[in-house]
């Protein structure tokens, strides 16, 4: 696996690249049908969509039932991929994902786009800062945070062909580039992106951008900090992570997520059962979301490399 991360963004927009993948694996696989709540032109399938109404469902504002006809349509043997944004793929309609899905043993994936600071403009209403906490506790259930174009393909799709419930959170526009055209991601396998000896910063999705602006930052001052990426928030690799913290002797966590029943939570499970040192996280502070372009919203809600800088030498102060 080669990093080839230098601080700069994918030209091509997350858009962009559903628009034209989901309509590649239709065209691959027979048994892939598409299902949107009234999204379609939000991520670039809407033209696809209309040409193709056999392959790409179109179930209007009415994602609940979306995902029923997706779970009836895994029981018939198909392989379904549903889409809304961050909020409706989550909180709306956990029972039926829940029930319809992980207990039916329906395999479903699930792609939630603009969760977090990421819904930006749409505001409060539509800024899940909850969404892993949900899918977290849903027995079986995978759970993604792309981190870049490279990665989202890639578990989009492996997703297609894995069992069970899969839920896939991105934003729908800007990436950073961390991982070569190509690379392939193992389910509960996690990466570490960067080497370091002071810290361990385990970060998903755009934090990982972030956490390694502040690793450059943190070697201006002779830190050097650990940066992982978990791949899968559920299953979280727990081999990876206590190898990372045994040798650093401390932790952050670092996520586009509410402080409560993320990433953090899942990796406190790990050093409390294994290997217990200091560890702190940068999240939202148990806070409903508000309107407001990206780059303000990380700011307001402490989701900066000059956050997890900052957490970091605190943290590692108490080792």
């Amino acid at each position: 696996m080669k990093i080839i991360y230098d601080g700069s963004m994918d030209p091509t927009q997350a858009k962009s690249l559903l628009g034209s993948l989901i309509p590649r694996l239709a065209a691959e696989d027979p048994d892939f049908i598409y299902l949107d709540a009234d999204l379609m032109s939000c991520i670039g399938t809407l033209k696809w969509g209309k040409a193709n109404p056999d392959r790409a469902v179109e179930c209007g504002i009415a994602e609940a039932n979306m995902v029923g006809v997706a779970c009836g349509l895994a029981a018939s043997g198909f392989k379904p991929l549903l889409h809304t944004f961050g909020p409706f793929a989550s909180r709306r309609v956990f029972d039926q994902v829940f029930l319809s899905g992980a207990y039916a043993k329906n395999d479903i994936t699930v792609l939630g786009t603009d969760p977090g600071v990421t819904a930006a403009l749409n505001g409060g209403t539509h800024m899940p800062f909850e969404d892993v906490a949900l899918y977290r506790t849903i027995p079986t259930a995978i759970i993604f945070d792309p981190t870049d174009m490279v990665q989202l393909e890639d578990v989009l799709r492996q997703s297609k062909d894995l069992p069970g419930v899969k839920y896939i959170r991105v934003g729908r526009k800007d990436l950073a580039k961390v991982y070569e055209p190509g690379t392939h991601f193992t389910v509960g396998k996690a990466v570490v992106v960067r080497e370091g000896k002071d810290c361990t910063v385990v970060a998903s999705g755009i934090m990982l951008h972030e956490a390694m602006k502040a690793a450059k930052m943190l070697a201006e001052e002779g830190i050097e900090i650990e940066v992982i990426d978990p791949v899968t928030i559920k299953p979280i690799d727990k081999k990876t992570v206590i190898a990372s913290v045994k040798k650093t002797g401390c932790l952050v966590a670092a996520e586009n997520h509410n402080k409560n029943g993320g990433l953090y939570d899942a990796l406190l499970e790990v050093l409390a059962e294994n290997c217990p040192v200091p560890a702190g996280q940068v999240a939202v502070e148990d806070e409903f979301g508000e309107v407001g372009p990206q780059s303000y919203l990380q700011k307001r809600f402490g989701l900066t490399a000059e956050h997890i800088a900052e957490k970091v030498k605190a943290v590692a102060a108490r080792k």
